[in-house]
């Protein structure tokens, strides 16, 4: 996978042609620069983790060639109970996304995502161990460098289609959980999302442009 995106918009470039789909479509119908990149998750290959707790697919990542990103998405499968890892100068957000729930246990009183869709931010330095409620888990991990990104999250509620970005610079990544694909903009486009499935839906910024 070569690294498509940069923090400005690019110009002249050759473009692939937008996925026809029902769920996501843009606001710009027509416009043979608006590009939205569609990755499904079966096309991802799935990691065991070293400590044998689960499996990771990555999604994807910018900048993608290299070993050190920017941002990445990710689902795991959780089978085990155990920390998590820690990513020094990075926040991260979890969606819980399927399972019975876990326990995630810091300083303070445990913080239980028990329904599809609870979600926790938390920084990557934090100290973390996640205790299963009933049995392994899925869930979402939106991981990114607070000095070079900031992140904003969305849930879409199915019953009223929603205009998700769009300003210069702003790369949107939306995960549609029936289905397990992400779909990505290029920067400063936007993502119209349908009313026929559940979507999760990350605007990625630059600092300076908050």
């Amino acid at each position: 996978m070569s690294s498509r995106w940069s923090w400005k918009p690019a110009h002249g470039e050759r473009r692939e042609t937008a996925p026809s789909t029902p769920s996501f479509s843009n606001d710009r119908r027509g416009d043979p620069d608006f590009v939205v990149r569609l990755i499904p998750l079966s096309d991802a290959q799935r990691e065991p983790w070293r400590n044998g707790g689960g499996w990771t697919r990555e999604i994807t990542r910018f900048p993608a060639d290299s070993a050190e990103f920017d941002w990445r998405l990710s689902v795991a499968e959780v089978e085990a109970d155990g920390p998590f890892s820690r990513f020094d100068g990075c926040d991260r957000i979890l969606v819980l996304l399927g399972g019975n729930g876990m326990e995630l246990h810091t300083v303070g009183p445990p913080v239980t995502l028990r329904a599809p869709h609870d979600h926790l931010r938390f920084p990557g330095e934090l100290a973390i161990s996640a205790r299963l409620i009933a049995g392994p888990t899925t869930d979402l991990n939106l991981i990114w460098r607070r000095d070079r990104c900031t992140v904003v999250l969305h849930q879409i509620d199915p019953r009223a289609p929603m205009h998700i970005g769009g300003l210069p610079g702003e790369v949107v990544v939306a995960f549609t959980v029936a289905t397990g694909a992400a779909r990505v903009s290029e920067p400063g486009e936007g993502l119209l999302v349908g009313s026929d499935e559940y979507a999760i839906a990350f605007v990625i910024a630059p600092p300076a442009t908050r």
